[in-house]
C-alpha cells in the first residue's frame, strides 16, 4: 500500500510540473472538462486517461495507478484499484480482499477510510 501511495505522490508531482497552473491533481478534471487538455493522452512521463470522477496514470513500465477524486477534490481510492496496482507492477501482486484491508487498515493514520471500502491519504 505504502508503494501506491509514493506512486500517487510522484504522479502529482510529474504532473504538476508538467502543468505548472495545476494546484491539485483533480484540476486535471478541470481541464478536461473545459475542454484545455483531451480525456487521454500524456502528461509528463504518463499516459492518463480521465474517467468518470478520476484518472488512470500509466507509466512507462506498464504500472497503473487509478484515482478517483472526492467531492472537496481529495484523492481517493478502493481496494480495487490498489489491486489493480499490484497486479500492474513489473513483479505482479496478487493480493486477497482480506490482505488487503488489513495492510490498509495497519496505515492508520497515515490513510483513512473517508467512506466504506474507499481510502484516502492524510496530508
Amino acid at each position: 500500500m505504502l508503494a501506491y501511495v509514493h506512486a500517487l505522490n510522484a504522479i502529482d508531482e510529474a504532473v504538476r510540473a508538467a502543468i505548472p497552473s495545476l494546484e491539485r491533481l483533480a484540476d486535471v478534471l478541470g481541464l478536461v472538462r473545459s475542454r484545455r487538455i483531451s480525456r487521454s493522452g500524456h502528461i509528463g512521463p504518463y499516459t492518463c486517461t480521465v474517467h468518470g470522477a478520476g484518472c488512470r496514470f500509466v507509466s512507462d513500465d506498464g504500472t497503473e495507478v487509478d484515482v478517483d477524486f472526492a467531492a472537496d477534490e481529495s484523492e481517493v481510492f478502493d481496494l480495487w484499484r490498489l489491486r489493480r496496482y499490484g497486479l500492474s507492477l513489473p513483479e505482479p501482486l496478487d493480493v486477497t480482499d482480506q490482505d488487503l484491508r488489513s495492510a490498509v487498515r495497519s496505515l492508520h493514520p497515515l490513510l483513512d477510510e473517508v467512506r466504506p471500502g474507499w481510502f484516502s491519504v492524510n496530508n
